[in-house]
């Protein structure tokens, strides 16, 4: 009896894994592979000069760049660190489309990719971007978890 549930573990991780595999392959849209985390990414892309950790980069931002409520395109969204997300993230403001919704480019939010002009959504309370939902191209739809932020660091 033993030795079938060994078998039948190792038949479903298996499977598992190969349907993993399949999902995967079948999104080969889902942006532009990369080695970039999100932090050389935002520099390049936003031309802002810091370093550091992703949710480092608000309070190094003190003083060199304005720091802002208001989403801006070419400003630079600053995540908290959040769950498994223990550096932050950064994400490149490409568009404003309304008071709740920007388009950003950011690399490293799907492992390995660089999207461009994914939606994230303010969904905080007094409309100040300090609560935010993130578009996941894997599944084509908004992101159900909120991440908390900073603001947007705008380039000069």
């Amino acid at each position: 009896m033993a030795g079938n549930l060994v078998s039948f573990r190792k038949i479903l991780a298996v499977l598992l894994l190969a349907c993993l595999t399949a999902c995967q392959a079948g999104h080969p849209n889902i942006g532009t592979q990369t080695k970039l985390t999100c932090v050389p990414y935002a520099r390049a892309v936003s031309g802002i000069a810091l370093s550091g950790d992703a949710w480092q980069w608000w309070d190094e931002a003190a003083g060199l760049y304005p720091r802002s409520q208001t989403p801006r395109r070419g400003a630079v969204l600053v995540f908290k660190p959040y769950g498994a997300m223990t550096s932050g993230h950064l994400a490149v403001v490409t568009a404003v489309q309304n008071p709740r919704t920007i388009l950003v480019t950011q690399s490293n939010w799907v492992p390995y990719r660089i999207e461009n002009d994914q939606p994230i959504i303010d969904v905080s309370p007094t409309n100040n971007w300090t609560a935010v939902r993130v578009w996941f191209p894997p599944v084509n739809a908004m992101g159900v978890t909120v991440y908390p932020t900073n603001g947007f660091i705008l380039p000069h």
